[in-house]
């Protein structure tokens, strides 16, 4: 992989940041919404805490990983703005479409959509952050990127918990054709408006230089990989890619699960209202991500700078080891004050992995397949942690505990099995991580 320079830190670059962080805060809003909404959804349409995660979890994650790869492929040659730009419109527009849904298909359907709307987000911005920094800045970058997962999932606690509480209170609302709206309804309808006007701001966005491509001698602008060769390229380092992607999958699947179950939990066990312990529990997670992802980026620079190559890989290993306590002990809390301080250090460790992560995989990985791995990432962690998370956490709950009451011991489950794997697995990964930034010639 050549290295011929990065293009400077700049107001433009700035811009871009700000604005892709934007998309990504309303991503997540539009995707964690329902986990405020879980008791006026299951009671509408008389579903269980199983068929609950497949709405949430399964419905979303099948067209947002499966038609991500084709639509990162058109990100590593054609323009990531538009197709970012693209992609903010359709799902803002499905986020509004789950508000009229009047059946378990029709909002499994709506939730297919905006899965698909987002797919065209992390990839493609991935790359453009991966082309706006240079190496040594890039990890502080990805993370201030993907502040975006705590500062979205937190705003959806948020504004979902004070939108709900809204309605609620309001008069009922009339439409033509679809006719009355209950609170959970207009609640996802009131979500989705925001990203038109990301859309606006996402249209100044110039296309940056496309850097570190895989090139043979004398090209000068080397072609698009066939897929092929990007196959035989990640079957040649598949311990590499192994490690990386089964990793962060383990922790996607507890970290979306704690998202979607942890509130719940809490209003079982304690009999809060959502409408209040929603913003609070959001607000937590606001604070302890920013600080979690902030943190991240900071300790892998702190390490770089110590000598050790292999940092935004070594944060994956110390972020699961670090979860195992709190993870088991936070569901188990005696009430709901403690239990939404025992999270803290979940969220924290949540989200301080991810941005190191995603930098990582950009780095060992040429310009000409970039999107498509990171694509490849987001179909594994999404599709085994959103598309499997919420869902055995809810398989847990049904069958193996039988009682809905101990929702919180599902939850301490999954961390004691989740968080041991992902710290060996990304353990094992380590030499080869080092390995390939030898071999792509990074200099950091």
């Amino acid at each position: 992989m050549s290295e011929n320079g990065h293009s400077q830190d700049s107001v433009h670059s700035t811009y871009a940041l700000f604005v892709l962080l934007l998309a990504y805060i309303l991503s997540f809003i539009d995707r964690n919404v329902m986990a405020v909404l879980i008791g006026p959804i299951r009671e509408d349409f008389a579903i269980n805490d199983t068929q609950f995660g497949l709405l949430h979890g399964l419905a979303f994650a099948l067209l947002y990983t499966t038609v991500g790869l084709p639509i990162a492929r058109l990100a590593d040659t054609k323009s990531r703005r538009n197709i970012i730009t693209l992609g903010v419109f359709f799902w803002s527009l499905m986020t509004c479409w789950c508000g009229v849904a009047k059946s378990f298909t029709g909002l499994f359907f709506a939730r297919m959509g905006v899965g698909l709307g987002e797919a065209a987000l992390s990839p493609p911005a991935w790359s453009m952050i991966a082309d706006l920094f240079s190496p040594k800045r890039l990890p502080i970058a990805m993370s201030l990127l993907t502040m975006g997962v705590p500062i979205g999932a937190g705003m959806a606690f948020i504004v979902g918990g004070w939108v709900y509480g809204y309605f609620i209170a309001a008069d009922p609302v009339i439409l033509p054709i679809v006719g009355q709206l209950g609170a959970w309804q207009l609640t996802f309808i009131a979500v989705g408006i925001p990203g038109f006007l990301v859309v606006l701001l996402l249209l100044p966005i110039r296309e940056p230089i496309r850097m570190g491509k895989l090139q043979s001698a004398g090209e000068v602008d080397p072609p698009q990989l066939s897929i092929p060769e990007v196959l035989a390229y990640v079957k040649s380092r598949k311990q590499l890619y192994g490690a990386i992607f089964g990793s962060i999958s383990l922790l996607t699947i507890l970290g979306y699960a704690t998202m979607t179950w942890y509130l719940e939990s809490m209003i079982r066990s304690f009999g809060a209202e959502r409408e209040v312990l929603g913003p609070q529990m959001g607000q937590m997670f606001i604070i302890a991500g920013i600080a979690g992802a902030l943190s991240g980026g900071w300790f892998a620079s702190y390490l770089q700078n110590k000598g050790y190559r292999d940092a935004n890989m070594r944060i994956i290993v110390i972020a699961a080891i670090l979860w195992i306590i709190p993870g088991v002990l936070a569901p188990l809390a005696p009430n709901a004050e403690i239990g939404l301080w025992a999270i803290s250090p979940v969220l924290f460790l949540l989200s301080s992995y991810i941005g190191v992560a995603i930098a990582g995989l950009q780095l060992v990985t040429p310009n000409q397949m970039r999107s498509q791995l990171s694509a490849v990432l987001v179909l594994t962690t999404n599709l085994v942690g959103l598309g499997l998370g919420p869902v055995i956490v809810g398989f847990f709950t049904d069958f193996v505990f039988g009682n809905e009451a101990d929702l919180r011991y599902s939850l301490s489950l999954l961390a004691a099995i989740a968080c041991p794997l992902a710290a060996i697995w990304a353990g094992v990964g380590l030499k080869h991580y080092r390995a390939a930034l030898e071999e792509a010639q990074v200099h950091i």
